[in-house]
Parts: structure tokens; sequence; C-alpha cells
């Protein structure tokens, strides 16, 4: 870990507030390791700027507050939402892209996008420790509900 720490990527505000424990288990910090060490660390070495996590593991009873899926990578550490900084669209259209490019991911969302394009306020990057990782890249347009389109690396440039 040379960018990220471990605390950053599970530390909330929300949770604070509302007294939940956001501790991570042992298997959740293993997985948010090597999601750092095989994605946002190289990705920052890269960018050759600062990139800040808004939000990585959740435990259960934040994930629900935050209206998370039930099924969220997040809950098991898989997973970070993470902006440019300072953060534009364009800035995080760009991180999204150079994620695309440099590898191994397991999924890779421009979201809330807010109209039918690929300049996001976030982007959500996950990573599998244990299994296959299907470098599926989708979007999400504020509005729309659960729907995320596929994205292809032709619509990236790539």
């Amino acid at each position: 870990m040379q960018y990220f720490t471990l605390q950053e990527l599970y530390r909330s505000q929300t949770a604070a507030a509302r007294g939940i424990d956001n501790t991570p288990s042992l298997y959740a910090l293993q997985n948010l390791t090597a999601l750092v060490d095989n994605v946002l660390d190289p990705l920052r070495a890269t960018w050759h700027r600062p990139i800040t996590v808004t939000s990585g593991y959740r435990c259960p009873q934040l994930n629900r507050i935050v209206g998370g899926s039930a099924t969220s990578q997040h809950t098991k550490g898989e997973a970070a939402d993470i902006t440019a900084t300072p953060s534009t669209p364009q800035d995080n259209y760009q991180l999204g892209r150079l994620i695309a490019q440099l590898g191994d991911f397991d999924q890779l969302i421009f979201e809330d996008t807010g109209r039918n394009d690929l300049l996001p306020l976030w982007i959500h990057v996950s990573y599998k420790r244990l299994g296959f990782n299907r470098r599926e890249i989708r979007k999400h347009v504020k509005g729309t509900g659960p729907i995320y389109p596929l994205v292809n690396k032709h619509q990236l440039g790539l």
C-alpha cells in the first residue's frame, strides 16, 4: 500500500454519525488490501494526482442506510467509489478510462452521469481477490433506477 490506507477505505461519516461500527472483518480487510494493491495504487501511480475514496467498505447496516444493493461488493470489501481530486466529470471520465486501460478489475461503473453520456460524478471500481474478475464496464444514468447498461471499450476510445 503506497497511496491509500485501509482506514480511508472503511471510514464513514454516516456510520460515525449514527453510532454504527463499520469495522471490516478480516476477510473484508484482505479484499480491501487486494483492491488497493491491484487497482487503486497502480491507478494512482499512473494518474500522478490525488484520488479521493468517497465510499469503500460498508457493513450491511450502513449499506442499507445509503441505499446500496443487497449484493453490493462494498459489503465484501471488494469495491470503492472514487473521484479525481479535484473532481470534475471530465476528470472522472479520464480516471475511469485509465482503469479500463490498466488491467484487472471486476466492475467499473461510470456513476450518476445525469444524462446519457460517460461523464460521471464518481467512479465505482471493484476487484475480486478470489475468483474471476469480469472486466465489466457499465454506466448509470441518474434517474433510471437500477439499470446499468454495458459500455464497450470503443465507447471509451480504447
